[in-house]
């Protein structure tokens, strides 16, 4: 889908209204899997099925125990299994909603909710740990005409068409770069690139387009990585190193592409996303952040005897107040991702934010780690180390 079109081709995203169905019997059977102490349910990953008229849940999975009666009452539902593999095996559901943070499990649940059938999954970012994994999850889905949509809930942001738009009327002038960043908390470095770059490279391949290669540096206490550094990471994000990362990427459309993180850096995570930088003026965009842009107009680069303003970016226009009274229940609820994969599902299109674009920053994500390893060359895509490759540091 092209991303200028996506408002055009996805309207159920922002109305939250959801398909409409004639009775209870049409609506689509969710199962709904979560890991309490391993990632838990996600960030509403579980509960958003409750907001979509079109959608009922029909069980819930959770090896732990207490879990599983807490999510039993929380999601309203009665059918509860400590083994998710059964419950797919015995509800057959249309939709799957995996929900643990903790990505070492995505790949396995993805798997087992495609052949039981299921022809939607809504999975919790990071997508996968590795390309490898995200090439399996696509064959898979592939072979079954599943479709599948990553929880990068920014990505379905209705400003994005008005940021889109502003650069296209050529008002930002020339695009010369775009600057992202993660929280550059305690997590810096190469654990913030999976745990919150995820979502920022996710919209760097939205204006950006495809990657095409990567040269990076990871530091560990301002010192070159070496295989010492490397660790099992936390949030079983598999091998890690480093508490400073700092990548470049060449994109499809021409653009140089930068993110960095450094533990504790001291912004108080407010360089959390991403910044479109022109030579007449600068679009600052938070993730999960109303608004989620501002408008920095001018030469970035010329003094002013004035401080320059901050001008908010809705889904209206630069500067205008925002018309939509439902983004909160849209966007951070996830009612506007999940009605566009139903819709997707329906009319046989890919999600919004599709395994393909969930592979691609897995992907952008891995390549700091295949550059470092190779000196901070640049690496191209797509990736020949389809796996971690901090294992062969």
């Amino acid at each position: 889908m092209d991303r200028r079109e996506f408002l055009a081709t996805s309207s159920l995203a922002m109305t939250g209204s959801g398909p409409s169905f004639s009775n209870e019997k049409n609506r689509l059977r969710v199962a709904v899997i979560g890991h309490t102490g391993r990632g838990n349910y996600g960030h509403g990953i579980d509960t958003v099925w409750l907001r979509v008229p079109a959608t009922e849940i029909v069980a819930v999975a959770d090896e732990n125990l207490t879990g599983l009666t807490q999510a039993k009452l929380r999601l309203k539902v009665e059918k509860g299994f400590t083994d998710y593999r059964k419950m797919l095996t015995d509800t057959k559901p249309d939709l799957v909603a995996i929900c643990p943070r903790q990505p070492d499990q995505h790949h396995d649940m993805c798997l087992a909710a495609i052949e039981a059938g299921a022809r939607g999954i809504y999975v919790e970012k990071p997508f996968c740990r590795t390309p490898a994994e995200a090439d399996d999850i696509i064959a898979a889905c592939k072979k079954q005409n599943a479709k599948l949509a990553v929880a990068h809930r920014n990505r379905y942001h209705p400003t994005l068409k008005t940021i889109d738009q502003y650069i296209a009327s050529g008002s930002l002038g020339k695009v010369l770069e775009i600057r992202g960043r993660g929280k550059g908390d305690h997590r810096g470095g190469a654990e913030d690139l999976w745990v919150l770059g995820s979502h920022v490279l996710n919209l760097v391949n939205y204006f950006g387009g495809k990657p095409i290669s990567c040269s990076a540096v990871l530091r560990q206490n301002g010192k070159h990585v070496t295989k010492a550094d490397v660790k099992q990471g936390n949030e079983a994000l598999g091998l890690l190193a480093g508490n400073e990362v700092h990548a470049r990427y060449e994109m499809e459309r021409g653009v140089i592409a930068y993110f960095d993180s450094i533990a504790n850096d001291g912004t108080r995570n407010a360089g959390f996303g991403l910044q479109i930088i022109g030579s007449e003026g600068i679009i600052d965009m938070s993730c999960d952040i109303q608004p989620l842009a501002y408008l920095v107009p001018g030469n970035p680069f010329h003094p002013t005897s004035k401080p320059r303003p901050w001008i908010p970016i809705t889904s209206a226009g630069i500067g205008k107040p925002e018309p939509l009274i439902n983004l909160n229940e849209t966007i951070e609820h996830h009612v506007g991702p999940v009605c566009d994969l139903i819709e997707a599902m329906q009319k046989d299109r890919q999600p919004l934010c599709n395994m393909y674009e969930g592979a691609t920053t897995v992907e952008m994500i891995c390549a700091t780690f295949a550059s470092h390893r190779q000196n901070c060359a640049a690496v191209a895509f797509p990736l020949k180390e389809r796996g971690n490759a901090l294992a062969k540091l």
